[in-house]
């Protein structure tokens, strides 16, 4: 076996059904006593709820959490949280409110509790993201790790079936590139692929029916493993050039994600042959790209990039941002086949 460094990350996990009911324990345990609770405005009744049952625990609820974390919001949830002498703060959501959470911690070293509603899996990640003139920039810091989760998945079972599997996809795609990355080692490879089975499994049920406790607690799980690769190894092309989009022409997450993917798993096919061989097993195929791309396109999900409000005339500003500073690839990251993995994206081809 090849040599390795394996570096675990603390946080506490908190799983299982009615998990919620932990709450208060688990704010007490971090040793806080005035919570201010994250929301973005759509779950804003979920928060006031969270809020409610947290009674004088709660110092306030600041539900105003968008996509890729803008400078701004950053800034006035980090003066709020001063201003009312906040000392942790409680996110419940996906990627875009623990993403808050942790621009708020970044600065102010404020514990986050997080409360995952879908599948990001950004929860068990060291990793934060800031956009701010059209362009988002992430980082590694442990100061942003949510000190614990608590994943319950009744929670989940609000989240709109295509949403579920778009989500999942998105988790995916973080163990997905943990198989190649640079610094990967076999137990987070391990994780890796148990956590591709664990949702893809998953996610097909829940389209099919969403309302299936035991489903959505499979796609917890494998979205909590699928996050903790992600935090434990480097990314590659596929985040790259979802950061980029995402944050310079404000496209959805998730769905950004699930069309990217099954692309950048063909770009890097023969570069990275027995990682391929993991996905492909975990997803119950004999292809990791074209698997990826079935399970979106089996489940009613967009595969085209032209479908989320990508224009075919943002490709070459697409491409040239992606190129100035490019992850470690385990292809090399060229023009000519970038473009034409742009290309099939936008317009939602197989991929080749």
């Amino acid at each position: 076996m090849k040599p390795f460094i394996y570096q675990g990350m603390p946080s506490r996990v908190v799983f299982g059904a009615g998990s919620i009911e932990h709450l208060e324990r688990e704010i007490d345990l971090l040793g806080a006593r005035r919570a201010i609770v994250l929301s973005t405005p759509q779950q804003r009744e979920q928060a006031e709820a969270l809020a409610e049952r947290l009674g004088q625990r709660v110092a306030g609820v600041f539900a105003k959490a968008v996509m890729h974390v803008p400078v701004k919001t950053a800034r006035e949830a980090r003066e709020y949280a001063q201003r009312l002498g906040a000392d942790c703060a409680v996110a419940i959501g996906g990627g875009s409110t623990t993403g808050l959470g942790k621009a708020i911690a970044l600065t102010s070293s404020l514990p986050i509790l997080a409360v995952p509603t879908t599948y990001a899996g950004s929860e068990m990640t060291p990793i934060y993201g800031l956009t701010e003139a059209g362009l988002k920039k992430t980082g590694r810091d442990l100061r942003v790790l949510p000190k614990t989760v608590i994943y319950d998945p009744a929670l989940t079972l609000s989240l709109p079936a295509s949403l579920s599997v778009t989500s999942g996809i998105n988790a995916i795609a973080h163990a997905a590139e943990g198989l190649y990355a640079q610094d990967a080692n076999p137990v987070i490879s391990l994780m890796a692929e148990e956590g591709i089975r664990a949702l893809a499994q998953g996610i097909g049920k829940v389209a099919e029916q969403p309302d299936d406790l035991d489903a959505r607690g499979d796609c917890l799980y494998g979205a909590w493993l699928c996050g903790a690769v992600l935090g434990s190894v480097g990314m590659a092309l596929h985040h790259k050039l979802c950061h980029t989009l995402g944050g310079t022409f404000n496209l959805p997450h998730a769905e950004t994600h699930t069309i990217v993917l099954p692309h950048a798993l063909a770009y890097n096919r023969d570069a990275a042959p027995q990682a391929m061989k993991r996905i492909a097993r975990a997803l119950g195929t004999t292809d990791a790209a074209q698997g990826a791309f079935e399970l979106a396109r089996s489940n009613g999900v967009p595969t085209a990039l032209k479908d989320i409000g990508f224009k075919e005339t943002d490709i070459d500003i697409a491409l040239d941002i992606a190129l100035e500073n490019p992850y470690w690839n385990p292809r090399p990251v060229e023009r000519a086949p970038l473009r034409a993995l742009l290309e099939a994206a936008y317009e939602g081809r197989a991929p080749g």
